[in-house]
């Protein structure tokens, strides 16, 4: 319980300390509702000019800071149709009208492409123009996803109002297997406590399987804390953050005062890392997630390896481990969309891509692409296995098409075998 001896301030958890600096207070308190100042707004070709334009034009509004926003193209890109050009001119259009700083456009998905050039850091309280924005909370900042009216206020006031939420801690002990990753963490917590297990709440992952998570697994984890139903997905930073923010340019934060106090109130989940086996979510749920010996040799027409989830440079360098040396066989389609061109140029310079194309993969755009049911969607009656987010149905295009998930290293063996695999074969 909290402890407040005489004198001392309560106790409180990493998300009541972000709000707490967010609103201006010392401290805050479970259910309070408090108005925040939003250090940074992102927002993507779908889900920002097109919609935001006419509503501020309407209200005859400037936005509140041009410095503190960021615009990605990512979900319409490459335009193939007269929809999607028009989609993305309006974003190209209003972001060259508004002079707006910090413009990404087709340089990847923006839950990666953000925090590679250094714009969500320890301390700050983030809002996105997409259901995957808690993937900022990798970073010991306080990110959650909005809808285009709740933006607009932003945009207008730089502020939003937030009800403090209270915090379940998922906790890891011990170390994971190797072939098992963070995204097998996700879908075995997501199986056991369901699509709302998170309440909307903020749900923060801590123990030492955490916190010996690269940066890059540290975001699938609070990324998919979307699919888990958390509003935010925590992360304390650390040396291993401060080292991926030096290299993304960012300014040096003071990260000490950003952790869980002591005996702060929290709901608490214990987990044992090294007893993970790699995990599959099968048709049409990410809550449909079980070990993937449920479904071994069920048979695959197509692998994707792409998303914000699943496609980063660590997920690639997983894949590529499996498939070294071998090829995928015969009947599979092997796709690969890298997250980011940044880290399809740091693949290609390390081998990673030339491994995956040698084994037969075809290279997409840096783009959210198929995971959102945009481009090549998936066809009718396909099985697909898939390192994104979601499986829900129709998704990834047809609504007859089965989609399983799992990591990068499971995506990939059962690209190699033609049906779903336990990766840690493959790798032995």
């Amino acid at each position: 319980m909290t402890s407040n001896a005489p004198g001392r301030a309560p106790a409180q958890t990493l998300a009541q300390k972000l709000i707490a600096r967010a609103s201006g207070r010392a401290q805050v308190a479970v259910g309070e509702i408090v108005t925040c100042g939003v250090d940074m707004a992102m927002f993507h070709d779908s889900s920002g000019p097109r919609r935001l334009q006419p509503m501020l034009e309407e209200l005859g509004a400037q936005i509140w800071d041009r410095s503190r926003v960021v615009l990605v193209m990512d979900h319409y890109v490459p335009e193939r149709d007269d929809d999607s050009r028009r989609i993305v001119r309006i974003a190209r259009d209003w972001a060259r009208d508004q002079q707006l700083p910090h413009v990404y456009d087709s340089q990847g998905i923006c839950h990666v492409v953000v925090p590679q050039h250094g714009h969500i850091r320890p301390g700050m309280l983030c809002v996105g123009g997409d259901s995957h924005s808690p993937t900022g909370g990798a970073f010991g900042a306080y990110m959650f996803g909005i809808g285009s009216t709740e933006m607009l206020g932003v945009m207008v006031t730089g502020e939003i109002w937030l009800r403090v939420p209270e915090t379940i801690r998922m906790w890891w002990d011990g170390a994971l297997p190797a072939g098992v990753t963070a995204k097998d963490m996700m879908l075995h917590m997501i199986g056991r406590f369901g699509m709302n297990g998170g309440r909307y709440q903020a749900v923060e992952f801590a123990g030492p399987a955490v916190a010996a998570l690269s940066m890059q697994e540290r975001m699938t984890l609070s990324n998919m804390s979307a699919e888990l139903g958390a509003q935010a997905g925590l992360i304390a930073p650390d040396a291993t953050t401060a080292a991926f923010l030096a290299q993304a340019g960012a300014p040096p934060v003071d990260m000490a005062p950003w952790f869980t106090d002591e005996g702060a109130v929290l709901t608490h989940h214990r987990f044992d890392a090294a007893a993970l086996e790699p995990y599959v979510a099968a048709p049409h749920s990410p809550a449909n997630a079980h070990g993937v010996s449920r479904y071994l040799g069920t048979h695959v027409d197509v692998a994707y390896i792409g998303a914000c989830t699943g496609a980063k440079l660590d997920d690639l360098r997983a894949a590529a481990q499996v498939l070294r040396g071998h090829k995928v066989a015969a009947g599979i389609r092997l796709i690969v969309a890298p997250a980011s061109l940044h880290d399809q140029e740091r693949a290609r310079e390390e081998g990673v891509l030339q491994v995956l194309m040698d084994a037969g993969a075809e290279l997409f755009p840096t783009a959210c692409g198929a995971c959102s049911g945009y481009g090549d969607p998936m066809g009718d009656g396909v099985t697909v296995i898939s390192t994104t987010a979601r499986n829900f149905k129709g998704r990834m295009g047809s609504p007859t098409a089965q989609v399983y998930l799992g990591s990068p290293y499971t995506v990939a063996a059962a690209a190699l075998r033609g049906c779903v695999t336990d990766p840690r074969e493959v790798l032995a």
